[in-house]
């Protein structure tokens, strides 16, 4: 999974923030506001992106993980189920669940 941060949101909303902290007129200083609160928008949308893309990884690796767990017991099973049907000792026959002894 590739994840892309996006460094120029962070970039905007301190460079919004800066034009507020240095506004002098009630025009600059809606504008920066404006600017501010355009480039939080921006930030959220991105944080959001990125939380799905995160979630839809995390998913993909649940499911390859269950898929290989499930290989897995299932020829654990066909082992046991030879080794039982073999009468090795401590064997457990997945059918029934009893132990060879």
């Amino acid at each position: 999974m590739i994840v892309r941060n996006k460094p120029w949101l962070a970039m905007a909303a301190v460079a919004a923030l800066s034009l507020g902290a240095v506004a002098c007129t009630d025009a600059e200083q809606a504008q920066a506001e404006q600017d501010a609160a355009e480039a939080g928008q921006q930030i959220e949308e991105g944080a959001a992106e990125l939380g799905e893309r995160i979630e839809s990884g995390a998913m993909e690796a649940a499911r390859g993980v269950e898929n290989l767990a499930g290989d897995a017991a299932e020829e654990l099973e066909e082992n046991q189920r030879e080794a039982a049907a073999e009468g090795r000792d401590g064997a457990v026959n997945p059918e029934t669940g009893e132990r060879v002894e």
